[in-house]
């Protein structure tokens, strides 16, 4: 860069960006920290809750809305089902597919951690009104929606 160009931390929108960058990151280390009595880690927390709102998904179904690829969730899933928190069963119309359920304790122990997360959440959130919590959900998604297209 010389010193004609514009410095990025000069733009409120790389400023913004780089402040909501860095607040994940504080809820992602402290989240890992809160999960760690409950022997989980978060994307094994973020599996069992997709398990247990769509019983009986697929492991690709699973790996496609978590936005990770096949060989991580193929990393996660034997490692959850060693702790009795899944199980895997074959799919009766196509023996290639494995369906993924919570055992119970795998319920209980997302139940549990589900206490834990939403109350990390409840603090978090509360810096901001409803509104600005509506607000910054809602540009989130269209974040998302906008680079989903990207692919």
């Amino acid at each position: 860069m010389n010193n004609k160009q514009a410095l990025p931390w000069d733009n409120p929108r790389f400023r913004n960006w780089i402040a909501m960058v860095r607040a994940e990151k504080a809820v992602v280390r402290e989240l890992t920290h809160a999960l760690a009595p409950f022997d989980l880690k978060l994307g094994q927390l973020d599996v069992l809750m997709n398990i247990y709102r769509h019983p009986g998904m697929s492991q690709h179904d699973v790996a496609r809305k978590l936005l990770i690829g096949r060989s991580n969730i193929t990393m996660l899933l034997p490692q959850l089902e060693k702790q009795g928190l899944i199980r895997r069963e074959g799919d009766k119309k196509d023996k290639r597919v494995m369906r993924l359920f919570l055992t119970e304790d795998g319920e209980a122990r997302l139940m549990e951690a589900l206490k834990v997360y939403t109350a990390l959440i409840d603090r978090v959130m509360a810096q901001s009104t409803p509104a600005q919590c509506d607000a910054m959900g809602e540009q989130m998604r269209r974040i998302e929606e906008m680079l989903s297209g990207d692919d």
